[in-house]
């Protein structure tokens, strides 16, 4: 949702806003991943010893995890912030996205302790089964954006206009206010897992376990998200309006699967809390089921973009080059929604029960080996440009969807350890 809002804003602008975001988003994707990738570890540790009934050690879980996504994310932040034009260009951005952008990028990614432990501790949430209160602190960090977004980008009262840049003050001003909730919750005695003092002393047995999980969960979902960089790169070579109509059809792609990321969220809780209390069969079944549910609401959401994708598009941008590519992949994209649906909750499945290596090697498979080469070939070698990348989208995710319900049903999950 922080992402329509700064793409709205943002093609309000021009179309190298738009670009900007999409690119520096793209990046992104690489925080993103590893703050999904370490949340997989505590969620899976804490809904195991949930299961359990062992609330102290899932506490003790939860705040050794908030040490390692600290640390990470001072590494992380020290790069953009010294590196963030270097960042832009080594995506194929132009000299005027370079320009425009910089600044957002460096705000972005040296803000991102927040996008850190806004995904890990809603993690921690979800694994204690605590869902109400991660999308509580979802809804805060949104609606201050959305709130936040035109004020700093085109200036109100005192404060002056600062256009793109803005945008990302306000992101980072939402995000951080949802960790600052999560925080109050955790420590007021809110949640399931409540922090105290004492279980942020260190403990480095339960550190490494957390990191042996998180590891391949990070790798995980940076091999997805590396994917998407290399396709934002291989876009950016057709220019800034196919990066801009990429940009927003992504962002409103990506705004429609949240309820599914969420049942995904609710199947990889539920396997975790249910293998805890040795329900492997009862674990299944919720997966099946929640998969199935997902699947409705998709292939629904799908059918609409097919429709009225050009009307959808052109609330954003009027410009015809960048309404042209975002109708393309919308249209294409959610062609793969029936079985990107599957994917998704089986994934996090995997992810709930400690077995993050699965999902890690499906996707080394589907969008390294598929994906990226894919679309290179279809995008450049034959000219098909953005709908050729469109199509490595739609068929990766396809393919990913069918490996991992075979894996599924082989039933080794069942019989991980964390």
């Amino acid at each position: 949702l922080c992402g329509v809002g700064d793409v709205f804003c943002g093609s309000k602008i021009g179309v190298k806003a738009v670009a900007t975001v999409g690119i520096t988003e793209a990046v992104v994707t690489l925080v993103y991943s590893f703050a999904i990738g370490i949340s997989t570890a505590p969620a899976a540790f804490v809904a195991r010893r949930t299961g359990e009934h062992q609330p102290e050690q899932a506490a003790v879980g939860a705040a050794q995890a908030i040490w390692i996504a600290v640390y990470l994310s001072l590494l992380i932040g020290l790069a953009g912030i010294f590196f963030a034009e270097d960042i832009l260009r080594l995506m194929g951005a132009d000299a005027g996205v370079i320009r425009t952008g910089a600044n957002y990028t460096r705000i972005i990614l040296g803000g991102n302790l927040v996008i850190m432990l806004l995904f890990l501790l809603n993690g921690v949430f979800r694994g204690a089964g605590d869902a109400a209160l991660a999308m509580r602190s979802l809804w805060l960090a949104n609606g201050i954006n959305i709130v936040l977004d035109p004020i700093f980008i085109f200036g109100w009262g005192p404060v002056p206009a600062m256009g793109v840049e803005g945008a990302a003050i306000a992101t980072t001003i939402g995000r951080g206010t949802g960790v600052l909730y999560q925080l109050y919750i955790l420590f007021g005695g809110r949640s399931l897992v409540k922090l105290a003092r004492r279980h942020f002393a260190l403990r480095w047995e339960v550190i490494g376990g957390i990191l042996r999980v998180a590891a391949s969960g990070a790798f995980q979902f940076i091999v997805a998200s590396a994917s998407w960089i290399v396709l934002m790169a291989i876009i950016a070579q057709l220019g800034s309006e196919a990066v801009a109509g990429y940009t927003i059809a992504i962002r409103l792609i990506v705004f429609t699967i949240l309820p599914s990321w969420g049942l995904g969220n609710a199947a990889a809780t539920l396997v975790g809390q249910n293998l805890g209390a040795h329900q492997p069969e009862r674990a299944e079944t919720s997966v099946w089921r929640s998969a199935f549910f997902n699947m409705v609401f998709l292939t629904s959401v799908g059918l609409v973009f097919f429709a009225f994708a050009r009307p959808i598009i052109e609330l954003f941008s009027q410009d015809a080059a960048v309404v042209q590519a975002g109708v393309i992949t919308l249209r294409v994209i959610c062609l793969g929604y029936v079985f990107f649906s599957y994917g998704m909750v089986l994934s996090q499945a995997f992810n709930g029960a400690g077995d993050t290596l699965t999902p890690m090697f499906i996707n080394i498979f589907c969008f390294w080996l598929m994906e990226i080469p894919l679309g290179y070939l279809l995008a450049i070698q034959l000219g098909m440009g953005l709908l050729g990348v469109c199509l490595s989208v739609a068929i990766s995710e396809t393919a990913l969807a069918v490996i991992a319900i075979l894996i599924f049903r082989r039933g080794r999950w069942k019989q991980v350890r964390i």
